[in-house]
C-alpha cells in the first residue's frame, strides 16, 4: 500500500507476533515455534496458501483502538509448510533474530569499481549496525569494538529508534529494537505483547523488521553502501507502517546514538584515552539551522611539534524519503545530552520522554568537548491506516565542510534514494553473475553467488583494463602487452571476530587493500576459470614473489602502473583533457611515478583536473600505455606453507591454457622479490634455554629470522628525496651491478624445489619450518621452536618436483639456473651419493621405526642444511649475475632421484605415524606434523639477542603428535588418480579420531590431550574451540574437495548433503546465514553442547576458494581445455552433477525445470559470460561424463550443433575468448 507520500510499504516476510509454542528438550538448541492461527486478544492470523507462496494478514483486535486495518506479506513456505530460510529476494530469512545467539557479519564494502566503500559491520543485536567508518577501525563514525563487547553495546550506542504515537486517545511511546522487548524463546510464557523481529541478510544489504500489533506499528530499516558515486556514505532507510484501521500521528528520533569525529586515527585514543580525547570534539554545522551537522576535530591529536588542522569531518542528512518531489532535510539532534538526558549508560531516552520532538529541535545543542549523537527528528507525521513513512539518513565523510551542501542537494532528489536501493542490489547481483547457477536447491544456488562474492572481497575481483580497442578486447593478458588486470574488492579478513587483524579498504575508486600472501594467493585459485582473460597474470605475480631464500613476502599489494617514456604520458595527458591546464598537471602525475587508478582519480580530483573522456575509456588509455609491476611487503615472519599453493594456480592455468603451458614456463622472465629480513643458519637460532619447569635444558629454534640492516641499505638507495618513499625497484633482488635478476618460472619453480628438498628434515620426512613461522595452520606457532616439520609440504614439494619433472620431459628444453643455486645442487646431490652409498634401509615393516634419527641420516641432514645455507649466504644481497644451463635429461634425472627419497620419506612416516590421546601410531592415516629433540648438541660460543648461548646440534630424536586433518588432506593430492587409494584414506579417516560423530564432520585435529604447550597457541584454547579440535571449515573443504577431485562422489555427495557443507548444514546449529562461511565451528567436545556447530568468525575464509573449486568441477571439469593426441586444443565440459540438482524429492527443494523436449535441465554460467545449460534426458547422475552433443549458439545468432563431447579448432578457441557466444546447450 502507498503512503500519503507515495512510499511503498516493504513488509517482505510478515508473519503473527503472538504465538503457540512447542517445547523441546532444553539440551538441545532447538527453539519454540510460533505455530499458533487464532491469537486470543491479540489479534487474528488468517493464512492462504497460493502457488507454494503464503499470504500472511494480520488483524488487529477492536479493543486495543487500532481495529480494522491489516498490513500484509508474501514469504516463502515450503512443501512440507515451514517458512523457508530465504525470502523472494532471496536474502537469508532469521525469524527471531535478536533472540538467537549472537553472531556478526558485515556488509562487503563494496561500492562499485567507480564508487567509495564504508566498511560496515553488523550483529544480530538492537538495530543491527555494529561500527562503520572509511578506510580501517582507525577511521570509524561509530568506534569499532570487538564482537563480544560489540554485541552488548550495540543496542545501546549503536542506531536507535525512539517513537510517541496517539491513536485516538492512546498514547504511547516505544523503541523499536529494544532489547528490553526480545523475546525469550525458550519461555514456556505466551509473549502475546512482545513484538515478532525478523532479519533479512543479503549479499549486499542487511534490513531489520520489527512487527508490533499492540501499538499498530511495523518499523523496517534497511543499510546499504551507497553505490556508484563521488563520495562514500552509509545509508539507512528506515520505514514506519500503520497496520492499525485507525489514523495514527507519530514524533521520531532516527539515528545514532555515538557518532564519532573525525580526527586522524583514534582507535587507540578511542579505547584508552576516549574522555580526554572529546576534548578535541566539536559540531558544526554546513548550512543554516541544525540539518547538516558536521563532526570533527579541531586538530588530531598527536602529541608533536607538528599541528596537523582538522579540516575533514563526517556529516548526517536525513530527509523523508519521496519518489516524485525533491525532499527537505529534517533537523538532526546531535547533543546526546538532549536525548537522553542524565541516563549516561543511553538506555533510557529521558530527554525524548520529558519533550517534544519540536521543543528538542528548538532549544540549544551543545556539541563540544563530549561524544555527540546523530538523530534525525521527524514531528506529529500522520499515517492513515496501511501507510507508511521512510526516514532516510546519509552518514559519510568529506574533506571540507562545504563539501557537505553539494552531496545534499544531490541525494535528496526526487527518486534518489529508490534508486541507490535498487542499484545497490542490482550491482551487486551484476558481480555474482560470474556464478549463475539454476538447480533445484535455491540455497546452494544463493550459496555459490555469496561464495562467490566473499572469496573476491578476500581474493580481489580482477577486472580487465587497457581495451582500446577490438584487437585488445578479444586477446588476454598474455597476448597483447596492452591488456592489464587490476584487482578490486580485496581485504585481509578483519572483522569483528577477527579483531587481531588491521583491515584497510581504499576509500577511492577502484578501491581494495592490501591481503596475507596465502589468503590472496588461495583464493585467486580459480581467477582464470571466471576470467579466462587474465591469462598466466596470477601465476606470474606469485612466482615473481619468490625470493632467493625460497621464501615469500607476507602483505600482497595492488599492482601498480607507471608509464616508462614520458612522451607517451604528455600524449595521454593532451588527448584526456580539454584545457591545457589540466594536461599540464596530468602529464606530471602520468610521470611522475608510480600509480593506481584509485590513486590516479583520486589525485586527479584533488588537484582540479578536468577529464574529457568517460572514466573507462581514461583509464583504459593510461593503462594499455603503462607497464605493470606487481608489489607486496615483508610485513613478518617467513611461513611455511606459502609455496604450497603455486600449483593450484598453474593447474587452473593449465586448465583454460594448456596450449599455453610452454610460452608459460620457459619464455617469460620473472623477478626475486626482496626482503630485508634473513633466515638465520642453524649455528645462530639453535639456543640452549631451561625447560618450562626450570629443572633441566633444551635446545630450541628460536628468532629464526633476523632483520637485515645491510639489505635496509641496499634498498635506501632507491628512497625518494621528494616524497620519502621507497622506490619499487627497493623491493627486487639485483646484481652487483644494479641490473635486476631474473629467471624463468620453471627456474623459479626448480630453485623453490631445489632448496625445500634441501630443507627435509633429519629423519627425510617433513619440510621443516626453519623460517620462524608453521604452516597453514597458525595456531602451531611453537612448532618452529620445536624445531618442527611438515608433511603437507613434503606432500606439496613431491607434487612440486613432478610437475617441473613433467615439464622438462614433455618439452626437452634446458633450463637456466642462478650459478649459487648450482653450486649448491652439486653439494646436495654429493651428499645424497654418500647416502646412498651407506646403503641406509629402514627397520622391516615389523618392526618399530626407531624416535633416535640414525647417525646416517643425520650426517645427510647435516651436509645438505650446510650447503642450503652456503647457498643463502651467497646470495644474502646480491646474484653474482652468473648461470649455470641445465639440460632437461639431466634436470630429469635428478629429481627422480630426489622423488625417490621423498617417497621413501612418505612411507617412512606413516610407519612413525602419528601419538596422542587414544591414539597408538597404528591408523595407517598420514601424520601431519614432527618435532625434533636435539638431544645431544655442543656450544659454538654464540650467543642470541638476549644472551643465551647458541649450540650446533650432534643428534636428534623425533617427536609426534596427534592426528591433524591436514595431513592425509594434502597426502590425497598423491594418490588422486587411483580412486581405492583415495577411498581407503577416507574409509580410515572416517572411523579415526577426526571425525565428529555428533556433528558428522571432521576435527582440525584429534584430541590434544596430554600434549605440551610448546606446541602452540592450540593448547591454550578449549578443546572444541578454534585449533583445538574444531571444526575448522577451510580444512575440512580442502578434504572434500580433495574427495572430489578423487572422483569419490558418492562420499563425497553424502558428506555434503549430510550437512558438511554449506548450504546443509542444521540452521539451528549453524547460527548464521547458511550462504555464508565460517573459519570454525565449535565441535562436538566443546563444554557447551548448545555451541555445536555454531559458526564463527564469518565469511572471509579460505573455504570459498575450496567451494568454487568444487563448484567448478561439479559444473565445469577439471580439465576444460587439453590438447589431444595430435595436440590440438580441444574444449569438454565432464561435470559431476548429482541427479538432485535436477530434480529432488526434497520439501524445500524448487521445481525442476525442462526444455521443450521434456528433459530435466539446469544452468550456470561459462567463464562468467556464457549460459551453459545442461540436458539430462535420463535423469541420472552426470559423473564425469561428457555430452553427447552440444548446440553452441553464436553472437550472430547462428548456431554449431557439435556430435559427440569434445569441441575443436576454432570453435574452442570462440568459446575460451567468450565474446563470440551467445549460449551454449550440452546434451547428456
Amino acid at each position: 500500500t502507498n503512503g500519503a507520500n507515495g512510499h511503498s510499504s516493504e513488509t517482505n516476510g510478515l508473519l503473527s507476533n503472538t504465538t503457540k509454542q512447542q517445547y523441546a528438550s532444553p539440551s538441545k538448541p532447538v527453539y519454540y515455534k510460533w505455530l499458533i492461527f487464532a491469537l486470543g486478544g491479540a489479534g487474528l492470523l488468517a493464512i492462504a496458501a497460493v502457488n507454494g507462496w503464503i499470504h500472511v494478514q494480520y488483524t488487529m483486535p477492536q479493543e486495543e483502538n487500532a481495529a480494522g486495518s491489516s498490513a500484509s506479506s508474501e514469504v516463502s513456505i515450503g512443501k512440507d509448510g515451514k517458512m523457508k530460510l530465504f525470502d523472494s529476494a532471496n536474502r537469508y530469512v532469521l525469524e527471531d533474530f535478536d533472540a538467537k545467539p549472537s553472531f556478526s557479519s558485515f556488509l562487503p564494502a563494496v561500492a562499485g569499481v567507480y564508487g567509495i566503500p564504508v566498511w560496515a559491520f553488523y550483529v544480530n543485536r538492537g538495530q543491527g549496525i555494529a561500527s562503520f567508518g572509511f578506510e580501517s577501525k582507525e577511521y570509524p563514525i561509530m568506534e569499532f569494538n570487538a564482537a563480544n563487547k560489540a554485541y552488548q553495546l550495540t543496542p545501546y550506542v549503536g542506531m536507535r529508534t525512539f517513537l510517541k504515537g496517539s491513536r485516538g486517545n492512546k498514547k504511547f511511546q516505544i523503541e523499536p529494537f529494544s532489547p528490553a522487548n526480545t523475546r525469550d524463546l525458550y519461555s514456556k510464557e505466551d509473549e502475546e505483547d512482545l513484538p515478532k523481529r525478523i532479519m533479512f541478510i543479503g549479499p549486499n544489504e542487511c534490513e531489520i523488521k520489527e512487527i508490533d500489533a499492540v501499538n499498530g506499528i511495523t518499523t523496517a530499516v534497511k543499510y546499504i553502501v551507497l553505490p556508484e558515486e563521488t563520495f562514500g556514505a552509509l545509508v539507512r532507510r528506515t520505514n514506519f507502517t500503520n497496520t492499525g484501521n485507525s489514523p495514527v500521528t507519530i514524533s521520531a528520533l532516527d539515528g545514532l546514538a555515538k557518532l564519532e569525529p573525525v580526527g586522524g586515527k583514534i582507535d587507540w585514543a578511542l579505547k584508552n584515552m576516549g574522555r580526554t580525547l572529546e576534548g578535541w570534539m566539536g559540531v558544526y554545522q554546513a548550512g543554516d539551522g541544525i540539518t547538516m551537522p558536521y563532526y570533527r576535530m579541531s586538530t588530531e591529536t598527536a602529541d608533536s611539534a607538528s599541528v596537523k588542522i582538522e579540516l575533514a569531518g563526517h556529516y548526517l542528512l536525513s530527509f523523508i524519503e519521496n519518489s516524485d518531489t525533491d525532499a527537505d532535510l529534517l533537523p538532526i539532534i546531535y547533543d546526546t545530552n538532549a536525548v537522553f538526558g542524565r541516563d549516561t549508560s543511553l538506555t533510557n531516552p529521558d530527554g525524548f520522554a520529558d519533550k517534544t520532538v519540536k521543543e528538542l529541535t528548538t532549544n540549544p545543542q551543545y556539541g563540544e568537548a563530549r561524544t555527540s549523537s546523530g538523530f534525525a527528528a521527524l514531528d506529529d507525521y500522520t499515517l492513515q491506516p496501511g501507510e507508511s513513512v521512510s526516514i532516510v539518513s546519509f552518514y559519510g565523510k568529506v574533506d571540507h565542510i562545504e563539501d557537505v551542501k553539494p552531496i545534499a542537494d544531490h541525494i535528496t532528489k526526487a527518486g534518489y534514494v529508490g534508486r541507490k536501493f535498487e542499484q545497490a542490489r542490482t550491482m551487486i547481483n551484476d558481480l555474482t553473475a560470474s556464478v549463475e547457477t539454476n538447480t533445484t536447491s535455491h540455497l546452494f544456488d544463493g550459496a555459490v553467488r555469496q561464495m562467490f562474492l566473499d572469496n573476491s572481497l578476500r581474493g580481489g575481483m580482477p577486472k580487465i583494463l587497457g581495451d582500446v580497442d577490438e584487437s585488445a578486447r578479444y586477446s588476454n593478458y598474455d597476448e597483447d602487452e596492452r591488456v592489464k588486470v587490476f584487482h578490486v574488492f580485496s581485504r585481509i579478513h578483519g572483522d569483528l571476530e577477527r579483531d587481531y587483524n588491521a583491515f584497510f579498504i581504499d576509500d577511492t575508486y577502484f578501491s581494495q587493500g592490501h591481503g596475507n600472501f596465502r589468503d590472496v594467493c588461495q583464493n585467486r585459485r580459480d581467477d582464470v576459470t571466471f576470467t579466462p582473460r587474465i591469462g598466466s597474470f596470477d601465476v606470474q605475480m606469485f612466482l615473481s614473489f619468490i625470493q632467493a631464500d625460497a621464501y615469500e613476502p607476507l602483505t600482497v599489494e595492488a599492482v601498480i602502473y607507471y608509464i616508462k617514456d614520458p612522451n607517451v604520458g604528455a600524449q595521454i595527458a593532451g588527448e584526456s583533457t580539454s584545457d591545457p591546464k589540466s594536461a599540464e598537471i596530468l602529464t606530471n602525475i602520468l610521470n611522475g611515478g608510480p600509480f593506481r587508478p584509485g590513486q590516479l582519480f583520486q589525485l586527479i580530483g584533488q588537484l582540479g583536473v578536468i577529464i574529457s573522456l568517460p572514466k573507462e575509456e581514461f583509464i583504459n588509455r593510461i593503462t594499455a600505455a603503462s607497464q605493470d609491476l606487481a608489489m607486496a611487503t615483508f610485513g613478518q615472519g617467513y611461513w611455511g606453507d606459502h609455496w604450497d599453493y603455486y600449483l593450484d594456480l598453474i593447474h587452473s592455468y593449465l586448465a583454460i591454457y594448456p596450449d599455453g603451458e610452454e610460452s608459460l614456463m620457459y619464455d617469460k622472465s620473472l623477478r626475486y622479490f626482496f626482503s630485508t629480513a634473513t633466515v638465520k643458519p642453524r649455528s645462530e637460532k639453535y639456543v640452549l634455554t631451561l625447560t618450562y619447569d626450570g629443572k633441566s635444558h633444551h635446545v630450541l629454534q628460536l628468532d629464526s629470522t633476523t632483520f637485515d640492516t645491510d639489505k635496509e641499505k641496499e634498498q635506501e638507495q632507491f628512497r625518494s628525496s621528494k616524497t620519502g618513499i621507497l622506490g619499487t625497484e627497493a623491493y627486487w633482488q639485483r646484481t652487483p651491478e644494479g641490473e635486476v635478476f631474473e629467471s624463468s618460472p620453471l627456474a623459479k619453480l626448480f630453485l623453490l624445489g631445489s632448496i625445500k628438498y634441501a630443507t627435509r628434515d633429519a629423519y627425510g620426512m617433513g619440510v621443516e619450518y626453519e623460517g620462524g613461522r608453521p604452516g597453514w595452520n597458525d595456531a602451531m606457532n611453537g612448532l618452529p621452536g620445536m624445531v618442527g616439520s611438515g608433511m603437507p609440504e613434503t606432500y606439496e614439494l613431491h607434487q612440486m618436483l613432478g610437475y617441473v619433472k613433467k615439464v622438462v620431459d614433455k618439452y626437452g628444453r634446458s633450463i637456466v639456473i642462478p650459478t649459487e643455486l648450482a653450486d649448491m645442487i652439486v653439494e646436495v646431490n654429493s651428499a645424497l651419493d654418500t647416502l646412498q652409498a651407506a646403503g641406509y634401509t629402514d627397520p622391516a615393516p615389523t618392526e618399530d621405526i626407531p624416535l633416535a634419527v640414525p647417525d646416517v641420516l643425520f650426517n645427510y641432514w647435516n651436509a645438505v642444511a650446510t650447503a642450503r645455507e652456503k647457498y643463502r649466504a651467497k646470495v644474502e644481497y646480491y646474484f653474482s649475475g652468473e648461470t649455470t644451463e641445465l639440460a632437461a635429461k639431466d634436470v630429469s634425472g635428478m629429481i627422480s632421484r630426489w622423488l625417490g627419497e621423498v617417497e621413501m620419506g612418505m612411507a617412512r612416516a606413516i610407519r612413525v605415524g602419528s601419538h596422542g590421546f587414544e591414539d597408538n601410531g597404528k591408523s595407517g592415516i598420514p601424520p601431519s606434523y614432527f618435532s625434533y629433540n636435539i638431544t645431544k648438541w655442543e656450544l659454538n660460543g654464540g650467543k642470541n639477542t638476549v644472551g643465551l648461548p647458541t649450540v650446533n646440534a650432534l643428534a636428534m630424536e623425533v617427536g609426534r603428535f596427534p592426528l591433524f586433518l591436514e595431513g592425509p588432506t594434502r597426502y590425497l593430492k598423491t594418490v588422486i588418480d587411483d580412486e581405492d587409494a583415495v577411498n581407503d584414506m577416507y574409509a580410515k579417516v572416517r572411523k579415526s579420531g577426526l571425525r565428529d560423530e555428533e556433528l558428522k564432520m571432521y576435527f582440525v585435529s584429534a584430541s590434544l590431550k596430554g600434549q605440551s604447550y610448546d606446541m602452540g597457541r592450540m593448547m591454550a584454547f578449549s578443546p572444541g574451540w578454534l585449533e583445538n579440535q574444531s571444526i575448522w571449515m577451510h580444512m575440512s573443504y580442502k578434504y572434500y574437495l580433495e574427495l572430489l577431485r578423487g572422483k569419490a562422489y558418492d562420499k563425497f555427495y553424502s558428506e555434503m548433503k549430510g550437512g558438511g557443507i554449506l548450504p546443509f548444514m542444521d540452521p539451528v546449529k549453524y547460527g548464521r546465514s547458511l550462504m555464508e562461511c565460517s573459519s570454525f565451528l565449535a565441535s562436538s567436545v566443546f563444554a557447551d553442547p548448545s555451541f555445536h556447530g555454531r559458526g564463527f568468525s564469518a565469511r572471509l575464509s579460505g573455504s570459498t576458494a575450496e567451494f568454487l573449486s568444487m563448484w567448478k568441477l561439479i559444473f565445469i571439469g577439471s580439465h576444460p581445455y587439453y590438447l589431444d593426441d595430435d595436440d590440438k586444443l580441444v574444449f569438454s565440459l565432464k561435470p559431476a552433477v548429482p541427479s538432485w540438482m535436477f530434480k529432488d524429492e526434497d520439501p524445500n527443494s524448487a521445481d525442476p525445470t525442462y526444455d521443450e523436449n521434456g528433459i530435466l535441465t539446469i544452468s550456470f554460467k561459462l567463464f562468467a559470460h556464457i549460459p551453459v545449460t545442461y540436458h539430462n534426458s535420463k535423469g541420472t547422475d552426470l559423473f564425469d561424463v561428457a555430452p553427447n552433443s552440444y548446440k553452441v549458439t553464436l553472437s550472430d545468432g547462428s548456431m554449431k550443433e557439435i556430435t559427440g563431447g569434445v569441441i575443436s579448432g576454432d570453435l574452442a578457441v570462440t568459446i575460451r575468448k567468450i565474446w563470440g557466444v551467445k549460449s551454449i546447450d550440452a546434451y547428456f
